[in-house]
Formats: C-alpha cells, sequence, structure tokens
C-alpha cells in the first residue's frame, strides 16, 4: 500500500482567520482544543486566538449558548484543504451535520483567507455573514481591528453594526 498523496501547498504563506465555536459539552475545553489542534494541522501555524465569548444562538435559537472564538493563522494549505481540515477536526469531536445550524460539539469556519475571493459550493471567502454577527465580529475585532473586510471596510467599523447581539467575554 503507497502513502497517502500529500496535501497540495501554497508557494507562500497566507494569513486565515478560523472562527470556532461550540455549544454541546464541554465548550471552553473544545473550542481550547480546536485553537492547539489549528498548531498542528499540516504546513499550518497558529498565530494569534481572541478571548473566549458567550453567544447566544443565531438561526435555531431553541438550543443551548455558544462558546465563541477566532483564531489566525498562517497556513500553506490552499483554502479548500483547509477546509477539509477544518471538517475533520469538528468530525474528530462528535460534529454530525444534521439541519442548518444544529447544536454542535465545534464548528470552525474560515473566514478569511488573505485577499481571496472565492464562491464555490462548498466554500465562499470571505465568509459571507461575518460583518452582520457580533460572535465573530468582537473576537475578530480583538486580535485584528484594523483588518479589512473586504469591500466592506475594515472589523472594527462593522462593530456598530453588532452591538444589540448579545455577547460576553469569558474571564479567563
Amino acid at each position: 500500500m503507497s502513502p497517502a498523496p500529500a496535501a497540495p501547498v501554497a508557494a507562500s504563506p497566507v494569513v486565515a482567520y478560523i472562527a470556532l465555536g461550540a455549544n454541546l459539552g464541554e465548550l471552553q475545553e473544545a473550542v481550547r482544543a480546536a485553537m492547539a489542534a489549528l498548531d498542528q494541522l499540516p504546513e499550518t501555524r497558529l498565530l494569534k486566538t481572541s478571548s473566549l465569548y458567550l453567544t447566544a444562538p443565531v438561526g435555531l435559537l431553541e438550543q443551548p449558548d455558544f462558546v465563541n472564538a477566532v483564531a489566525s493563522v498562517e497556513t500553506r494549505l490552499p483554502p479548500v484543504a483547509l477546509l477539509e481540515a477544518l471538517l475533520a477536526l469538528e468530525q474528530d469531536q462528535g460534529r454530525v451535520r444534521t439541519i442548518a445550524n444544529a447544536p454542535r460539539p465545534l464548528d470552525l469556519d474560515i473566514l478569511l483567507y488573505g485577499d481571496a475571493v472565492l464562491q464555490t459550493p462548498r466554500l465562499t471567502l470571505p465568509h459571507p455573514r461575518m460583518h452582520l454577527r457580533a460572535f465573530v465580529l468582537v473576537p475578530l475585532a480583538e486580535i485584528a481591528p484594523d483588518l479589512p473586510l473586504p469591500g466592506r471596510g475594515s472589523v472594527s467599523a462593522w462593530l456598530p453594526a453588532v452591538a444589540n447581539q448579545g455577547i460576553r467575554r469569558i474571564p479567563c
């Protein structure tokens, strides 16, 4: 049996931003473990992580609150290979995809991949709803307030738009 082919790599590293969340099981531990796992992905290193935040669910409201965070990574994995790696981490933590926005032990989303703009059936970059969600913008603003959202301005410029959404930083 021959070894599995190596994951494709980009010519130069790209900074990507990943949203992390969980609302089933040991929430804080799951998000912290996922942050550490990002640093173990092939051709990837963890750069920065936000604090953890407690947030109400969006979409399907009849479920437990979430613990959310954002991390930045430097990676040579192309966007779809990074997505596959994140989906594998979710599956390792017991995520089973049933209905949209269902409760989950781990949720990982690529928010930004450098300045890439991409729309495929599996992946849209930048994340199409990130500028509308406090659970993304507040932790993202903590680690990269001046980061531009392609076609929308900076992260911090969008914070007033989500000020009415409940989000609370979890003390360390």
